[in-house]
């Protein structure tokens, strides 16, 4: 169980977010909303937590309480939906986020650049972006990503689980080598939009190809540090040494699975056992399902606290400084029991501070862990974008695929 944060602390953080907003990076409520609310965003604005059989972490009351002042919204698809179809069904997700945005307009507001978070903030309502998480969601269409910005998404994840048509995975086996052709060629058309290259999800080649290529600054969305847990998904240190010459900014993520090397471990050793009592237990779900409890009661998964998500921040603190850290929750992509204590649902941001503020952390380094170093990214990415107006459109297209010969 957490604990409550000072009267004379939450005074300070107060202050702190109050001038500069709180922007969270990444936020699954859209895809919550459409795998298991059918698309409808009724009933919002509190006391989500309750809803069965599937409790959210995101509702108007708690974005409030956790003093959220900005927050990307994720619009993901599957990465096995590709084509025409991944094109629809970002549409679908985009339209959610759009009628989340006027359902409740005394609580949240479309933002389209940073001086609009900013004036947003000071309204006392909460910025939304729009995030597109996976290169796949493009379909192979140049148009299409460029209808995604027109649209309001103010960033794309080069890929996700799986390699795309241009870019590989950090979970998936390496395809390119990084980026290919096409992929750097899209960075390139992202910079000229003015949308955010996203980071998080790709593999460290990818990563290494993009800061290499991108004119603007990059982001991770929602990612930890390798050094602390060596999941493929966290930014390794030659990576986070890359940042301060490109600008960009790494925002922390809340899953066990990215912040545990402990609870990687025992995720491991729990899909291992699935594995087993499926082929033991073949036809008898009932089994299955009982001696998987039993082996979870044996086996408990590791805890964690806030000091956790602390420890991955001042990490990437040490190895690329202050200016390149910020948060990422991906609150609503994971599940309850995945996340540190405290830090569930998006009511628990001030935790963070609070933790930092117990090991020393200056206002101003508060600050730009906040929104600040966000802020920033996205306003040298509209200037770049402005460097870049006289360009034309890219009309690249992706190469012919081999036939495969065993079809």
């Amino acid at each position: 169980m957490a604990q409550p944060i000072d009267s004379k602390v939450m005074a300070r953080i107060d202050r702190i977010l109050k001038k500069t907003p709180l922007i969270d990076g990444h936020n699954d409520l859209p895809e919550q909303l459409r795998e298991n609310y059918k698309m409808s965003v009724e009933g919002l604005a509190s006391g989500t937590d309750q809803r069965q059989p599937h409790p959210l972490m995101t509702d108007m009351a708690r974005l409030h309480q956790g003093r959220v002042g900005g927050q990307f919204w994720s619009v993901y698809i599957p990465s096995e939906v590709t084509g025409d179809a991944a094109i629809r069904e970002t549409l679908e997700q985009i339209d959610i986020v759009e009628r989340l945005v006027k359902a409740y307009p005394d609580d949240l507001a479309l933002a389209r650049t940073a001086d609009d978070i900013v004036r947003i903030h000071k309204s006392g309502r909460i910025a939304s972006m729009i995030g597109v998480e996976g290169g796949h969601q493009m379909g192979g269409s140049m148009a299409a990503l460029r209808q995604y910005y027109a649209l309001g998404a103010r960033y794309m994840t080069l890929s996700h689980f799986k390699d795309n048509e241009f870019a590989d995975s950090a979970t998936d086996d390496p395809k390119y080598g990084g980026l290919n052709d096409f992929g750097r060629a899209v960075v390139h058309e992202m910079n000229r939009l003015g949308m955010l290259v996203d980071l998080s999800h790709v593999s460290p080649d990818t990563m290494r190809d993009a800061l290499e290529v991108t004119k603007a600054p990059v982001i991770f969305s929602h990612s930890d540090a390798r050094a602390l847990a060596d999941h493929p998904r966290n930014v390794p240190d030659d990576v986070l040494r890359m940042l301060p010459a490109n600008g960009g900014v790494v925002m922390v993520n809340f899953y066990l699975g990215h912040l545990s090397e402990p609870y990687r471990l025992w995720s491991a050793e729990h899909s291992a056992e699935e594995a087993r009592l499926a082929s033991l237990y073949t036809g008898q779900p009932d089994a299955r399902k009982a001696k998987l409890a039993q082996w979870e009661q044996a086996n408990p998964a590791p805890t964690a606290g806030v000091g956790l998500v602390a420890d991955h921040i001042e990490h990437i603190v040490k190895v690329a400084g202050y200016d390149h850290v910020g948060l990422g929750g991906d609150l609503d992509g994971i599940g309850y029991t995945e996340a540190p204590a405290g830090l569930n649902s998006v009511a628990g941001y001030p935790l963070v501070f609070a933790e930092l503020i117990k090991r020393g952390w200056s206002d101003r380094n508060l600050a730009k862990l906040a929104g600040g170093n966000l802020l920033r990214v996205m306003r040298r990415t509209e200037a770049v974008a402005k460097s870049m107006k006289d360009e034309p459109p890219s009309m690249a297209t992706l190469a012919p695929q081999p036939a495969d010969p065993w079809k």
